[in-house]
This record gives structure tokens, C-alpha cells and sequence, in this order.
């Protein structure tokens, strides 16, 4: 790319070199524009007689191309691209979804000297409408090598960033204490409400028992009978782990345990397990508070159906640090 000053009759189709201001200090048009024929003769018309510009060379691509092909290659789901000022693309979810991105691939490209990738964290919920990722490329040009670069590590790794829907989750919610059932369902019912309602959902199955494993099994089973898209355990102990009543009772019904202790301040009991593909979460003490716990990280990956490991469960440290 080389920047050079020309007559403004012959700038069509180039590239501002700089921000072009009226005498009274307006802008008039921003650094980075392509100037067409109307555009042209509106400077005629602010009586400026040259204009400093930008040419590509050979084996450049302009930016907002660049910036266009990276964010068509990077992203798949309920999104969608719009282009910006300033060689940028901004990618928007285009329903409720949960936002999975792939963070070692987001670092390696953001290693390179074309461009660069913001995203929202991973497993954040987004809101139809949202902005959940921007592709910025560098000033005026980006040399195609390095696009074919960081398009060739995407279309080799997968999608750097998934926008998977949360359509019509159904989510049952088995409320247990040693003494009384109900004292559970009395306790935590407003707070799961609450924290549902945060995602646009409402639980769909509640049911309360006595924290003793027999019934806490049968509970479940009867929860897991009606194809839940995940089951939530409010508890009003804090239980010690798998050994512990509701953990025998998940193995009793067949759950597969994916992940004890998560590390997250609050929700480090956490206990995750499946029945085959529905999810299974005990978080002791996270149902008393509606502020953020280890519950607000995962559920979004579960309302959207993505099955999340134990791994993932532990990459949560890094800013697992909530309150």
C-alpha cells in the first residue's frame, strides 16, 4: 500500500488516507472511505483541489474486504455480518443463543498482523440483536497471504465462534432438604425464577423431596421421564461430593458423574452429571442468592443443548473468581 496526494477529479475510487473536516470543524468524511463520484464532487464543492489517498499494491486486499471474508469464515450458528467504519465486521446474533468460542484459535489468529478478533466470553448468553464479536483488520489494507492465513486456520481448526440458539428449553428443577421438601421449593423457587428469567426462560417440571437417596432417585427419574433439556438440583445442604446423598442418587439412576468441583467463587460443590444427553447439575448454596455463580457460567451452553465437559469445567478458573 502506498499513500500519494492527488487531484481530487481523479480520487474515484480511492482511499482517504485521513478524516477530511468542513471549515467549521464537521467531519465530513471519515479516513478509510472509498470515494465515489458524488463524493468527489462534494469536496469540489468544499473547494478542495487534492486529496491525500491510498493505493493497494499487488497482492493487497482493502479492508473492509479483508475484514468481510475473515468474519464469512469465522463464525457459524444464528448470526449474522454487518459491516462498519473503520474496516470493521461485527457479527450479531440474530436469536437468543449461547456463545461458544474456541480460545486458543482466537489467540493464534490474534497473533497475526492482518487482524484482529474480539468476542464475548465463552458460554455468555446473547440476546437477539446482540453483538457478540468484531473483526478488525489493519489500517486501509491487508496483504492476501495473511488473509489466506488466518482463513486457512479457520477453515483447518472449525469455527472460532458458534451461535447456537436456545429454542424452547425445558428445564426441571428438583428441590430437596433433609426434613421437609417443600422447605426447599419455599426457600429457592423465587431465586430460580429469577435467575431463569435472566436467560427468557421458565422452568417447565418442579418437583420437592426429602434429601434421602431413595426418594431423591425417584424424583429424578420421575424428571428425567419427561425429556428435560437439563435438571437442576437446589439443595439446601451442601453436599461433599459424589459419596453424598444427591450423588449416590444420580448413580442410582444412571448417571454418568462428568465433573465435581468447579473452579468458581461461588459454586466450587458444584456436581455435574448426565443421563445420557440431558445434564444433571447440583450446586449447593448457589440457589440462596440471585447474584453470579457457577449456575449463571454454565447454564447457557445447557439451555442450548451443547454438551459441556468436565475440561471446560475446568478452564473455568480463569476468571472464575465472581464475587
Amino acid at each position: 500500500m502506498r499513500a500519494l496526494t492527488v487531484d481530487v477529479r481523479q480520487s474515484t475510487g480511492r482511499i482517504l488516507c485521513c478524516t477530511i473536516f468542513r471549515s467549521g470543524g464537521k467531519k465530513l468524511l471519515a479516513k478509510g472511505h472509498v470515494l465515489s463520484e458524488e463524493d468527489v464532487r462534494l469536496l469540489e464543492g468544499e473547494g478542495l483541489g487534492q486529496v491525500w489517498v491510498t493505493e493497494l499494491e499487488d497482492g493487497e486486499i482493502s479492508e473492509d474486504a479483508a475484514v468481510s471474508q475473515a468474519a464469512a469464515e469465522m463464525g457459524c450458528g444464528s448470526l449474522e455480518i454487518r459491516l462498519a467504519a473503520g474496516g470493521r465486521a461485527n457479527l450479531f446474533a440474530t436469536e437468543d443463543c449461547c456463545v461458544l468460542v474456541d480460545d486458543e484459535l482466537l489467540r493464534q489468529i490474534n497473533c497475526t498482523a492482518s487482524m484482529v478478533i474480539s468476542t464475548t466470553p465463552n458460554f455468555s448468553f446473547a440476546r437477539a440483536g446482540q453483538r457478540i464479536a468484531t473483526v478488525k483488520s489493519a489500517p486501509f489494507a491487508v496483504a492476501q497471504d495473511q488473509l489466506e492465513a488466518v482463513i486457512g486456520i479457520v477453515r483447518e481448526r472449525g469455527p472460532l465462534l458458534q451461535a447456537r440458539p436456545i429454542r424452547k428449553p425445558a428445564v426441571a428443577v428438583l428441590y430437596t432438604d433433609p426434613v421437609q421438601g417443600d422447605r426447599a421449593r419455599q426457600l429457592f423457587e423465587p431465586i430460580v425464577r429469577q435467575r431463569l428469567e435472566r436467560l427468557g426462560v421458565q422452568p417447565t417440571f418442579a418437583l420437592a423431596v426429602n434429601e434421602e437417596e431413595t426418594a431423591v432417585a425417584r424424583g429424578l427419574q420421575h424428571l428425567l421421564r419427561t425429556n428435560p433439556t437439563c435438571v437442576m438440583i437446589a439443595s439446601t445442604t451442601a453436599p461433599a461430593g459424589p459419596d453424598d446423598t444427591i450423588g449416590q442418587a444420580m448413580s442410582r439412576v444412571g448417571c454418568h458423574l462428568e465433573r465435581f468441583l468447579a473452579p468458581v467463587e461461588p459454586g466450587n460443590l458444584m456436581l455435574l452429571a448426565y443421563k445420557e444427553d440431558v445434564p444433571v447439575l447440583s450446586a449447593p448454596g448457589c440457589f440462596r442468592s440471585a447474584k453470579p455463580n457457577v449456575v449463571d457460567l454454565v447454564l447457557p451452553p445447557m439451555l442450548a443443548r451443547y454438551r459441556v465437559s468436565g475440561w471446560e469445567i475446568a478452564c473455568l478458573g480463569h476468571g472464575g473468581l465472581l464475587a
